[in-house]
């Protein structure tokens, strides 16, 4: 299925092979007008990131002394997104995106449905995966509210809701983020959205996550469900966003989650007397100003996960062959940074393309603090500060050239350093519309 799937897209994208992407910066994909706006009937395009990095410190940080030194180079195709909108009427739109992850269709480990006996298939094709990221109908009202059925961004953060690469500095997206939420978090259901005087809004009711694919280095990321063939939705969850755009260049925005992930479980009955709630609470912020030549953007995302000491003695009785973690599971996990980077072109030449050095600060543990009176301790070889400075050079408005460098403190310096020198391209845009 994976190799049909990867051969009718392929087909697909040729068939628009002599086309040229456009040279004027678009709306990011899932901005909530973006669908609406720019074409008549249908558009056609996508975006795509590589990356190659060069590292001071080794595979394991788990030693006495935290990661050993050893200088090794990476490269890699993050992602490779193709989208697809189409509009059925005025009132009825199609919107679409299937990424392929480090340019593979998946080291496959498939566990059919319930109703099958839990029997497990494994195939390996290749290193990355296959996704659909998007695929949801909307049905626009009115500016204050409108709905959306299918598969969807989850909009909790900064970086999920703005994940495209010409909308983050740095070569790889912001790890704090990253590290304990999935990214990009896409899952199926219902929203409602619109705008309310200087405020937009978008409530959203979808499949939660399996607690049983948390553990200590990502906290929840690795919760998303996908082992079965069909999600379970016996409780969902629930999510919030509002932004206020009340000042010119400003947009700040807030994020609520939550969901009772305990009957989301892989094997549901093994979790039988608890709940497992998943309450994440996130703050950001984006300023453009002085023609959008300052830009500055901040983030906070602080997550609480209820009787995680018993979801981890639960997790630690987890066959092997299962494939699912074996760790402590922390009850909070916290992340918080910032960025800012200036054009500096625009002192020389305004029309010339824009050049942004610019400096982030990230502070980020999923292993934050562990449940009271179990006996199970924080990791202190998760706690990260990390500041990156580096360049974003847009040649084009959507075609942008990265470099960077990395110094991470590890446990507040108790444990070895960790160093990387990062340098990608990236791109996004419309290759045909009508």
């Amino acid at each position: 299925m994976r190799k049909l799937t990867a051969i009718i897209i392929l087909c697909f994208l040729s068939s628009y092979c002599t086309l040229s992407a456009q040279e004027t910066e678009e709306k990011s994909k899932d901005s909530k007008t973006s669908s609406t706006e720019e074409y008549t009937k249908f558009r056609f395009g996508g975006y795509g990131e590589m990356a190659a990095s060069y590292k001071d410190y080794n595979f394991n940080r788990f030693t006495p002394n935290g990661s050993g030194k050893l200088n090794r180079g990476e490269i890699s195709i993050p992602r490779f997104v193709l989208a697809f909108d189409y509009k059925f009427s005025s009132k009825w739109v199609l919107s679409t995106e299937i990424e392929f992850e480090y340019g593979g269709t998946g080291a496959a480990r498939e566990i059919e449905w319930f109703e099958e006996n839990g029997e497990y298939e494994t195939e390996i094709e290749k290193g990355g995966e296959v996704a659909l990221e998007q695929f949801h109908i909307t049905r626009l009202i009115n500016k204050h509210i409108n709905l959306r059925f299918g598969h969807m961004i989850v909009p909790v953060g900064l970086t999920n809701n703005h994940h495209e690469p010409i909308n983050f500095f740095g070569v790889y997206r912001p790890e704090g983020e990253t590290t304990i939420l999935p990214s990009t978090w896409h899952e199926t259901g219902i929203a409602v959205f619109g705008e309310i005087g200087r405020f937009d809004y978008e409530l959203q009711l979808v499949n939660g996550l399996d607690p049983q694919g948390f553990r200590s280095e990502d906290w929840i990321k690795n919760g998303r469900q996908g082992a079965f063939e069909v999600n379970n939705f016996t409780s969902p969850a629930f999510i919030a966003r509002v932004n206020y755009h009340g000042v010119k260049g400003l947009r700040v925005g807030a994020s609520f989650y939550y969901n009772q992930t305990a009957k989301n479980g892989t094997k549901p009955w093994r979790n039988t007397g608890y709940k497992f709630p998943v309450t994440i609470v996130t703050g950001d912020l984006q300023y453009k100003g002085f023609n959008n030549n300052l830009i500055v953007r901040g983030n906070a995302v602080y997550g609480n996960l209820g009787a995680s000491g018993a979801l981890t003695t639960i997790n630690n009785s987890s066959s092997a062959a299962s494939g699912y973690p074996n760790t402590t599971v922390a009850q909070n996990a916290v992340s918080y940074g910032g960025e800012a980077g200036y054009n500096i072109s625009s002192f020389f030449n305004s029309k010339a393309p824009r050049i942004y050095p610019f400096i982030r600060y990230e502070y980020y543990n999923p292993m934050e603090k562990t449940e009271a009176n179990t006996g199970l301790l924080a990791d202190k070889r998760f706690q990260v500060s990390a500041v990156t400075a580096g360049l974003n050079y847009y040649a084009l408005p959507n075609l942008v050239i990265k470099a960077d460098y990395t110094h991470r403190s590890i446990g507040g310096g108790k444990y070895n350093d960790e160093n990387l020198v990062s340098v990608g391209i990236a791109y996004i845009g419309w290759f045909i519309k009508k």
